[in-house]
């Protein structure tokens, strides 16, 4: 069975494509079967974009992105690329600058709309899947509002078919024979990162390289991260970035929950996890963090999470009968040789 084939225009309106789009954001997936199929929508849909004025942006591998501008001729100098909106070469928070960024641009002219035509970039590690999915699934609160018109592309002959039914919770709609339909299947996102922050790190399931409970200070938690993460995270300049962002972290725990404080850190050679709990339960938003919480005022505060985001690859918040714990993970960088 299509992963796909769940979409449905029945959901609103039995019978009737989903809703036009004016100012919202406009978040849809497509799945296809060969790569002359991916290029053949990815050009429909930019070409569609540049009928409206919209500003059009491709998200796509170099190979893939050539062959679109060879499809759509003579209109391919006014098409941007930029694949840092789908993950590649930075996290979440930078990704989302990328495209206010192009979002501003499109504001300044033509019909002030903002077309992304995206295939997201999932690499073999199911960790960064999760990510992936993550990215995709707040954007749909992040963005809810914005004057973009998002196209994520979805190979369903190269991806495994759990990736390609996330397309479905993680998109309010389908691109499905021409026609844009409403998924049976998609996730409110403060639901779906509930779901992806229950999964545990492979590396949490042996003992912590650390474990403090009752912690007295917040200067005492910061020195002992600080100690742990030198024993265990080889590069100088990712050591310095984890145990900032940890810190703040921690400041968190300190400021705005409730003691006790604890915390613990589980590493292994390509991996380190640490995890930071308090009592307090009047704080749950999954969706905090990816932007700054003052806007562009960093100097107003409000930037741990946000600075968790931008340093570690994975940033869960997960409530439970202890308090509230932020988990944090990422890859470890190797030094160089020599």
């Amino acid at each position: 069975m299509d992963p796909l084939a769940g979409g449905s225009a029945t959901q609103a309106e039995p019978g009737r494509p989903a809703r036009a789009h004016a100012s919202a954001f406009s978040h849809t997936a497509a799945a296809v079967h060969t790569t002359d199929e991916l290029v053949a929508v990815a050009a429909a849909a930019v070409e569609e974009g540049l009928r409206r004025g919209d500003l059009p942006v491709l998200a796509l591998t170099p190979e893939v992105a050539e062959a679109v501008r060879r499809t759509i001729g003579a209109s391919a100098g006014q098409v941007q690329d930029d694949q840092r909106i789908c993950l590649r070469g930075v996290r979440a928070p930078d990704a989302l600058v990328v495209t206010r960024r192009l979002l501003e641009r499109a504001r300044a002219g033509g019909s002030g709309r903002l077309r992304i035509v995206a295939e997201p970039q999932w690499g073999t590690d199911p960790l960064r899947w999760r990510e992936v999915r993550r990215y995709e699934s707040v954007s749909n609160a992040l963005m809810a509002r914005a004057p973009v018109t998002a196209l994520c592309l979805y190979d369903r002959e190269r991806l495994p078919a759990q990736l390609v039914a996330a397309a479905r919770q993680t998109h309010p709609e389908l691109l499905m024979g021409g026609i844009r339909v409403t998924s049976s299947d998609y996730h409110r996102p403060e639901l779906y990162l509930r779901e992806l922050a229950r999964v545990r790190e492979p590396v949490e399931e042996g003992r912590p390289a650390f474990a403090v409970d009752g912690v007295p200070t917040l200067p005492a938690l910061r020195g002992a991260l600080r100690q742990v993460l030198a024993q265990r995270v080889p590069d100088e300049d990712q050591r310095a970035d984890l145990h900032l962002a940890v810190s703040e972290v921690a400041a968190n725990a300190f400021r705005h929950g409730r003691p006790p404080v604890s915390a613990r850190v589980w590493a292994d050679d390509t991996r380190v996890v640490c995890a930071v709990t308090d009592s307090g339960r009047s704080f749950d938003d999954p969706l905090a963090g990816f932007l700054p919480a003052h806007g562009d005022d960093l100097a107003a505060g409000g930037m741990g999470l946000w600075l968790a985001r931008k340093l570690w690859d994975s940033v869960d918040l997960v409530p439970g009968p202890a308090g509230l714990t932020v988990r944090l993970a990422t890859a470890l960088v190797r030094p160089p040789a020599g």
